[in-house]
């Protein structure tokens, strides 16, 4: 099919067009231009396109330029919040000004990126600082507050996005005082959605796009009814987000946050209305209590698998006493404040919440509406789990109404060519879906290696079975590697180990390991350290860039399938196979191909990369479904041997930069 704008895409993208000389080392590829055809034309006919493209294939391009010129109102949401920076700041500007598009661009998050006046000014003036850490952090932000156009903590690199102090500056959509706020006009909030009103193009994250077409709440709502176009990169990640999101869940940190707040507004506002420390600190034992039922550290359970005489029941009937007490007393107290107001709303809420997660086995539930409920525990709180089965019904409704075009874009949204399992869990039944194949080649830059001789991947002591095989390979590609884990046992044992082996051997590779900093500062460390080894578990899979001599090896130690205990899993392929359905074939095996896609894809991201993707699991051998597994993988070279591998890295010197 041709599409109207077809002429002006090839000279966009053609040799002597204006994107090569914005773009460093662009070279026309047909893959490319295909796919910015295939958008245009979607664009331009409000029509819905699934399109993946290999690695290499420049998708960003590919989908910004029809957008920039065609797209009209485009909302761009990506997977992550770095990748929204990554867009915002760099891609669209140069996309930009290659095309000379006079089109306005604006970046919206989550309100809890944005610093918010009146809660810094509330915690300076409580003082409540328990480490002398957050003392220096806060006299970091309150600088920053002056200096700030737009409040994003992004923005401030010398306190670490994960520091608690931020939950004290920052609000939330229940505490958030609104328009009564002495701050509304200079809000950070406000202003950001502002802008992203007025803008041509504005750059979410999927998180973002779902929390607010679930809970209206943070902007995207209002963006909505006057978009033409909507596309979502890295959208294999729709799936898990939208249920994320689709769902409902209620925590034992939620009450503490309200019972924290109905302290200090207790006290500020109406210290002889209640004694307030008392009021407050039932709740609170109640809410640790609820926590205490699960001994262990870790817990994911459906509602279903708890016995009938578990402590979790009474106790959580206990929580929802004390909190309708404390409920009484703001009832009578809510009037002196409007943030003691605001405390008692946020309160019928969360008991609210509370009290609709009750399941009745005998119910019956409509079809396209059943869900699991679950508990999950962490180390010091408790979430209760309402969470949708199929999200497609749910998603279907938000596509209808105006006419506009949805792009769904990724590396990895097929297997093998069949795009069924996406589609079908967006509920996208009969939409358009293409692939265009990646530039690389794969036959010449890289080797998929499965060792020979590895134990079952059940089997004890199995990752150091991985590390026996790993280490004379990871000394042939001298370091560069990545070791990907499929849980954090495994990463932990993984850095004992090689510490260990390095320092016996002699080996000078930097060891970079999961949750000893952040993600992109680890990142950061290994590119520049040139011979470094990163272990990681699933955030390291994707969303990843390294190129050139950095990263010669990836080794994956076992294939990504999802944890067993995963209670909504479990649900799913329940209901799939009362339908005649096998849930291993239709759901876990391909989950686990589009994973695994994403993991094998840090290897090469250019063309002059070298690199081996070591995959340790023997069941892509000896299981029938193996076959299905590495033909869904890039065209490598393929081997059992390791002197083949080590021979590779010995002519190869590894990647070229």
């Amino acid at each position: 099919m041709t599409g109207k704008h077809d002429a002006e895409v090839e000279r966009l993208f053609g040799t002597g067009g204006p994107l090569g000389p914005a773009v460093g080392g662009f070279r026309p590829r047909k893959s490319q231009t295909e796919m910015a055809k295939a958008i245009a034309h979607a664009i331009v006919e409000q029509q819905t396109l699934i399109a993946e493209a290999g690695t290499g294939t420049g998708k960003t391009f590919a989908y910004l330029v029809p957008a920039l010129l065609w797209g009209g109102k485009t909302i761009v949401s990506t997977g992550t919040k770095n990748l929204q920076d990554q867009l915002f700041s760099r891609d669209i500007p140069t996309v930009r000004k290659a095309l000379q598009a006079p089109v306005s661009v604006a970046l919206l998050k989550g309100r809890a990126n944005y610093l918010c006046h009146y809660h810094l000014e509330r915690t300076l003036a409580n003082g409540r600082m328990t480490s002398r850490e957050d003392v220096g952090y806060l006299r970091e932000i309150s600088r920053f507050l002056k200096m700030t156009q737009t409040g994003d903590k992004a923005e401030l690199a010398r306190v670490p996005e994960n520091a608690p102090v931020w939950n004290l500056v920052t609000s939330t959509r229940e505490n958030c005082v609104g328009q009564e706020c002495q701050y509304y006009e200079d809000c950070f909030v406000m202003k950001a959605r502002r802008e992203a009103q007025q803008a041509d193009v504005v750059v979410v994250n999927h998180h973002l796009f779902f929390a607010d077409v679930a809970l209206k709440d943070t902007g995207v709502a209002e963006l909505l009814p006057s978009a033409n176009t909507i596309i979502f990169d890295e959208a294999h990640q729709l799936p898990d987000t939208a249920t994320l999101f689709f769902g409902e869940s209620v925590s034992t940190s939620q009450v503490l946050e309200l019972c924290r707040d109905v302290l200090a507004e207790g006290l500020s506002h109406a210290r002889d209305g209640a004694n307030w420390g008392a009021v407050v600190s039932v709740v609170e034992k109640a809410a640790r209590d609820l926590r205490l039922t699960f001994p262990q550290d870790i817990v994911r359970l459906s509602l279903p698998q708890i016995a009938p005489s578990s402590d979790f029941f009474p106790a959580l009937a206990k929580l929802k006493e004390e909190l309708d007490g404390m409920l009484e007393v703001l009832e009578g107290q809510a009037e002196r404040a409007e943030t003691l107001e605001q405390c008692r709303v946020r309160g019928v809420e969360l008991a609210q919440k509370f009290k609709d997660w009750q399941y009745d086995p005998k119910a019956k539930v409509p079809a396209g509406q059943e869900a699991v409920y679950w508990v999950e525990a962490f180390a010091s709180s408790l979430q209760l789990h309402k969470t949708p089965l199929s999200i497609a019904q749910i998603f279907n409704n938000q596509r209808e109404g105006v006419p506009r075009s949805w792009i769904f874009t990724s590396a990895t949204l097929a297997v093998k060519n069949d795009f069924k399992h996406f589609a079908h869990q967006l509920g996208l039944y009969d939409e358009p879906a293409v692939s265009w194949p990646s530039p690389f080649n794969y036959g010449e830059q890289g080797i998929l290696y499965v060792p020979q001789g590895l134990p079952d991947p059940n089997s004890m002591g199995y990752t150091d079975a991985v590390l026996d095989c790993a280490l004379p390979v990871i000394e042939a590609a001298g370091g560069r590697t990545f070791l990907l884990c499929t849980t954090l046992r495994a990463v932990k044992r993984a850095a004992e180990r090689l510490r260990d082996e390095f320092e016996k051997r002699g080996l000078k590779f930097p060891l970079f390991v999961q949750g000893d900093r952040g993600r992109t500062e680890l990142l950061d460390q290994f590119r520049k350290a040139g011979n470094g080894v990163l272990i990681g578990s699933q955030s390291f899979w994707e969303g990843v860039d390294v190129r050139g001599e950095a990263l010669s090896l990836v080794i994956i130690d076992k294939l990504p399938f999802a944890p067993p205990d995963d209670p909504v899993l479990a649900a799913r392929i329940e209901v799939m196979e009362k339908k005649g359905m096998n849930g291993f074939v239709h759901h876990t095996l391909p989950e686990a191909i589009i994973n695994l896609k994403q993991g094998a894809g840090r290897l090469i991201r250019d063309e002059g990369d070298r690199g081996v993707l070591m995959l340790c699991d023997p069941r892509v051998i000896s299981k029938p479904y193996g076959r299905r597994i590495w033909q869904s993988l890039p065209p490598f070279k393929r081997t059992r041997e390791q002197t083949e591998v080590i021979e590779f890295f010995r002519t190869g010197a590894g990647k070229r930069a």
